[in-house]
């Protein structure tokens, strides 16, 4: 019987048609083994949803539709599972402020965009942001602490573009940064671990009038021109 790897005139390929081939077969089968994570990955959160937090392999696999060995196939056990899905999340509170932050061009709808970003995705899934908060895995923590960095440094860079644009010092941008994003962040864990207590909408405007006094404050005490000031005022009614 002539093999898939023979020519049609029945000698063997030359190697690179070999290596071509193999590689094609690795990157079908990396490919589909990411997907299958994924897929385990979603049945994690819906298995924690579903039975809280002391959910176990068990009914993790149950969810999946699998047995627990083919999931120990992807994660070496609990702990690792519950990373894979905090970073899941991280990435998801990633791709919601990101384009938040790059689309606004004044401090106070910056800022009133990267607090309703955050809350929609706590709104969205509050089990699970605060069964990730509340973890002690070390891991998952580490994962937060990363995430908190790097939208800190995202906004540090747009603030601080903004206070340079006004002839301000821009010095004050990067503890700006990370100041808000851990004063929004503790606000999440209180309106989560509270049920959701008052309004997305309303809670974001709270929280905006409160940080923006002191991005404001700095502005007005600058010494520049009342036009220019003016300018770059939000026009409220």
């Amino acid at each position: 019987m002539q093999s898939p790897l023979t020519d049609v005139n029945g000698s063997d390929p030359p190697d690179g048609a070999r290596s071509t081939a193999a590689d094609g077969r690795r990157e079908r089968w990396a490919g589909h083994r990411e997907q299958r994570r994924q897929h385990l990955l979603g049945a994690a959160v819906q298995a924690l949803l579903r039975h809280g937090p002391e959910v176990d392999m068990d009914e993790v696999a149950a969810t999946a539709g699998v047995s627990k060995p083919v999931l120990y196939r992807y994660f070496a056990d609990k702990s690792d599972l519950w990373l894979a899905v905090s970073e899941l999340v991280a990435a998801r509170v990633v791709d919601a402020i990101a384009p938040a932050i790059e689309r606004v061009r004044e401090e106070r709808d910056l800022v009133e965009a990267t607090i309703d970003a955050y809350l929609g995705v706590i709104e969205s899934e509050p089990a699970l942001y605060r069964f990730l908060m509340q973890s002690g895995h070390a891991g998952i923590h580490q994962v937060i602490a990363g995430t908190g960095r790097q939208v800190a440094a995202g906004l540090a860079r747009v603030i601080g573009d903004r206070l340079r644009a006004l002839g301000l010092d821009a010095g004050p941008a990067e503890p700006w940064a990370y100041g808000l994003v851990g004063f929004v962040q503790a606000v999440g864990d209180w309106w989560t671990e509270h049920g959701q207590p008052i309004r997305r909408a309303a809670l974001t405007e709270y929280l905006t009038t409160l940080l923006w006094s002191g991005i404001e404050g700095v502005r007005r005490s600058a010494d520049l021109p009342r036009e220019l000031t003016r300018a770059h005022e939000r026009i409220t009614p």
